[in-house]
């Protein structure tokens, strides 16, 4: 028999991205900019959105810009190391995306992975990302609702990436299958979201403190 050689970058990848992505920095500033436990406030989400309303918008935007960091490192680390191969870019991104919604460190209950989604796609097809960033405002804007905006780019993302990957070309059928994953994962981790806008019980968006949400 032959023996199948695994390079030890392919099998580092996945998992350096997991950890990565399972940093909790929604936790981390939290507690560091105003001693709250951002899990056991608001909504309990370790996200941005969270974080603004326990915290304040200047630890809620560092958790952004963070937590985009993730993805957009890990898909980064990948492009490095394979020799920009599209497959292992998602394959990065993806782990990262789990990482931030399933940590280690925090026995597995984490966020619900939007930043970090938007950060792999920013480096994967920065036109579809903004596409996506600009239908999340809309939703935004018009119902105040982020659970809504986010979960609209998410389910649209696996078309904008087909169609706006490059000029007259699909993208690689293993960007195709991880985008579509990436937006199951982050629609299932809205599906409280989703039970309460159908409820008509789920809160709008306010840079007010202390009030629940998404």
């Amino acid at each position: 028999m032959l023996a199948l050689h695994i390079s030890p970058a392919l099998v580092a990848i996945p998992l350096v991205a997991y950890f990565f992505g399972s940093i909790p920095f929604g936790v981390i500033l939290a507690m560091l900019f105003g001693g709250a436990d951002v899990r056991k406030s608001g909504s309990g989400n370790i996200g941005a959105t969270n974080v603004v309303r326990v915290v304040g918008p200047l630890a809620g935007a560092l958790t952004l810009i963070l937590d985009i960091a993730k993805g957009a490192g890990a898909v980064l680390l990948a492009e490095k190391l394979i020799s920009e191969s599209a497959t292992w870019m998602i394959i990065a991104g993806f782990s990262a995306l789990v990482g931030h919604c399933f940590p280690f460190w925090l026995k597995f209950k984490g966020g619900k992975g939007v930043a970090t989604a938007a950060g792999v796609f920013l480096m994967l097809s920065p036109l579809a990302c903004l596409a996506a960033a600009i239908l999340f405002l809309l939703v935004v804007i018009f119902w105040r609702y982020v659970s809504l905006g986010s979960v609209s780019a998410a389910a649209a993302m696996p078309l904008l990436i087909y169609f706006l990957w490059a000029p007259r070309h699909a993208p690689p059928l293993a960007v195709i299958i991880g985008t579509l994953a990436m937006a199951l994962l982050i629609v299932y981790k809205h599906r409280g979201n989703l039970q309460r806008l159908v409820a008509g019980t789920e809160p709008k968006f306010s840079f007010s403190k202390n009030k629940d949400v998404q």
